[in-house]
This record gives structure tokens, sequence and C-alpha cells, in this order.
């Protein structure tokens, strides 16, 4: 095999785009049959055999470990052995087996598992950047997200743009030669415009920075790490872990980069120290495993309500019909089989009228008035008035963000249709 071929062999070897197999005949690889990426499949491919042939992860709870002989402890201390664990704010058998579940799903080579979304969110960002350096951010994002980014950061000299992500020009116009980080949501909150990954990966990387995205509202839905970006970052309290019953976040990438992040000299993991319990590990592990049925479940009953919201003129905000304005760039960047995602909203004009049928909708058992999302019931807020409150109005304002706009996270109703019945009857208490 000589020119291209070879030259092909190569790039897709050691592209983080390919999922196909080589079929070799006479020392030669005479065909490519390529497949597409599948989270699901992709975990399901890992061996999680227990050492005690338990068909359940073993929870180890050491917060520390011992050595038969010194230099190996030594060794272990400077990243030099494998099979070795020093001590749990580094490395534990419970959230290493974590990581690696989470590695398969995001097709990245390792992760690190983190207290809660914020740590992972805040670690990952002031891992790249130090005083004098610039982020360019998405304008429209989780408000712990933006108050970290707007106020906690100045006291580190590091400056922040809020772009509006979807112009991509803008995006541009924002780089200076000292930006070090590009982030944003793959489906931003609370708006669920959709981050277009291939293009900011693009100009992160024209501009020597890293492109940093959260995909906390889409896992398995999209691969952010597949679509160029460099760091993926999640809220496993959210859909991840599904249970509502923990906080605790993710951060994915490289075994480089995660290796860098618990450096015990300068790592920023190690050194702050927002390790995940080793019990929340194993049964967010465990959750894991049905994940992809949950997400295909929460897809299909917000397509469902979107579909009744549009019927009777409701006015409604879902990726998922062709009227939304990232419609096309969705379905360009989803993992087939996983729908649309389970967030929607529907917009009632004032906070006013948006908190009375709230209420209404908890009253009626449409699920709970609750600020989170990814939970097996129906959780709906107010975004402006809670999880995006900590953006100021003039900015909510700019990003579009109207006042009386109602976020739902779709639980796993088994009857969307008496939902939607239930949500209408609140909707028309209140005219």
């Amino acid at each position: 095999m000589t020119g291209w071929g070879e030259s092909l062999f190569l790039l897709l070897l050691h592209s983080r785009f390919y999922t196909g197999n080589f079929i070799f005949y006479n020392n030669k690889i005479v065909l490519i049959i390529m497949e597409k990426f599948d989270p699901a499949t992709n975990l399901e491919r890992l061996d999680k055999k227990d050492a005690y042939r338990g068909v359940n992860p073993a929870i180890c709870d050491s917060a520390t470990f011992m050595f038969e002989q010194a230099k190996t402890m030594t060794d272990t201390f400077h990243g030099e052995t494998e099979g070795y664990f020093l001590y749990s704010r580094h490395w534990n058998p419970s959230t290493l087996s974590l990581a690696q579940s989470l590695a398969a799903i995001e097709g990245t080579e390792l992760a690190w598992a983190t207290g809660s979304g914020m740590a992972a969110i805040t670690v990952a960002l002031l891992h790249e950047v130090k005083s004098g350096d610039h982020i360019v951010s998405s304008m429209t994002t989780y408000g712990g997200t933006f108050a970290f980014l707007n106020n906690y950061l100045k006291k580190f000299n590091v400056d922040v743009t809020f772009v509006n992500m979807q112009d991509l020009e803008a995006v541009k116009k924002a780089i200076r030669p000292n930006t070090k980080v590009l982030y944003t949501e793959t489906m931003n909150n609370p708006l669920l415009r959709i981050a277009n990954l291939p293009e900011l990966s693009k100009i992160a990387h024209a501009a020597g920075a890293k492109l940093l995205v959260d995909n906390t509202f889409t896992p398995m839905i999209f691969s952010p790490y597949r679509l160029g970006a460099d760091v993926v970052i999640y809220s496993m309290t959210k859909y991840v872990n599904g249970m509502n019953d923990c906080v605790a976040g993710a951060i994915c990438g490289s075994a480089e980069y995660i290796n860098s992040l618990i450096d015990v000299n300068t790592g920023t993991a190690m050194l702050l120290g927002p390790v995940l319990d080793t019990f929340r590990s194993t049964s967010i592990q465990k959750n894991l495993h049905t994940l992809h049925i949950r997400m295909k479940k929460h897809s299909e009953n917000a397509m469902y309500l979107a579909k009744r919201f549009k019927e009777t003129g409701i006015k409604y905000n879902y990726p998922g019909l062709p009227e939304h304005p990232d419609h096309e760039l969705f379905k360009s960047m989803m993992n087939d089989g996983y729908g649309f995602g389970g967030m929607i909203s529907i917009d009632m004009g004032t906070a006013e009228r948006a908190s009375a049928i709230m209420e209404k909708m908890q009253e009626l058992g449409v699920g709970y008035l609750a600020v989170s999302l990814g939970y097996f019931k129906t959780l709906f807020s107010n975004s402006g008035k809670s999880t995006s409150s900590e953006v100021p109005e003039d900015i909510q304002k700019e990003m579009g963000m109207s006042e009386g706009l109602i976020r739902f996270s779709m639980g796993l109703d088994n009857d969307p249709e008496r939902t939607f019945q239930l949500i209408k009857q609140a909707i028309d208490a209140t005219k």
C-alpha cells in the first residue's frame, strides 16, 4: 500500500473522528468499513468485570493506598506507574472506572469526575488561563457560569468578552492575541440555540486557543469532542445521572489534558481538590447504562409537546421542529437515534403570568416548580428569575430572553398527551 492509500490509513488511524475497522488481506489494508459513532454502544463495549465477579462495580472507600515498596510509592507520586493508586483526591478505583465509562460515551481518551458541575466548569477554565489572558464566551449561558466569567475571574485579571455564538463573524472579531479559550454550551441555556462546534473549533484553533464545550443539555445526542472541541464539560447532576440525588460534574478530553489537570505540582483539579465521592461515582456509573433509554424518552416527550403547542398556537421554542433557526445545524451534528433533547420552553409574556401558570401546573400534577433538569419528573422554572437570574436584565434582553419564558425539562411521562392537557389547562386558567 503506497501513496494516497497509506496517507488515508495514517490519517484515519490517528483521527478522533474515525470509528471504523480495517480489514487486512495478505498483510495489506484492502477495505475500510466506516460505522457511525454510537455513545451507548461504545459504553457497552467496555469490559468492566469486577475482581470478585460482582455484576456491579465495587465501591472503593479508601482515601489512601498502601505500597509494598517505597520506590513504587515514589514512582506513583510522579505518575510513573500503572495499576497503583496513591490518594483518592487524585485517583481511586471507583472514580477511575467512572472516568473510563464517561470517556467511552464521549469518544475521548479519558475523563475526570468532580463534586459538582460548577467545579468541572471552573476547574477547566482556570486550568487554561493566567493573569492577563482573555476568554471569549457565549453570551447565553448558565447563570452560574456567567457569574464566574463576568464577576469572579476579574480577581485574577482575566478578561472575558461575551458574544452571540451564533454570529461567527462576531466571534472572530472578539478574538485577541491573548485569547486562550472559546467557551460555549452545545445547546445554550435557556434559549436552546445550537453552537456550530466544527466552525467554532476552526476559529479557536486558528487563534491558538482551545474550545471548551458544556454538553450538559445534550449527552449522547451530541459528541462535542468528535466535532472539534478540546474539552467537554458536564454537570452530571442533570441527565447523566438522571435521579437528582446528587451533584457531580465531569471533564472529558485527551489523556494528556486530563493528566495535566491532576498533575501533583501544577494540576488545577489536583490542587483545588473538587473530587467526587466514590459512592456517588459508582451510583452514577450504574445510571449511565440507562442514559440512552432516558434521552430517547425525554426527547420523544419534548417533541410531542412541541407539536401540540404548535397545533394550538402556544408560543414555544424547540430545536426539533423545522422552524427553529438551528434545526438544520442540529441535524448535521447529532448522533442518530437520540432525538432533539428533552428541553423545551414556552413564552407567556410576563413573569407574573409565568409564575401563575407554573403554580397551577404544579397544583394539577404536571411536575415540579424547581430548578435543574434531566429528572424523571417534569421540572419547570422561569429562567429569568431563577437559573439565569445572575445575568443582568439588560443582557437578558440583549440575548432575547423573555421575562415570561418557562423552561421545561420534560420527564419520562408515559402519557405526554395527559401532560399537554394539564399544561393547557394551567395556561387557560390564567387568561
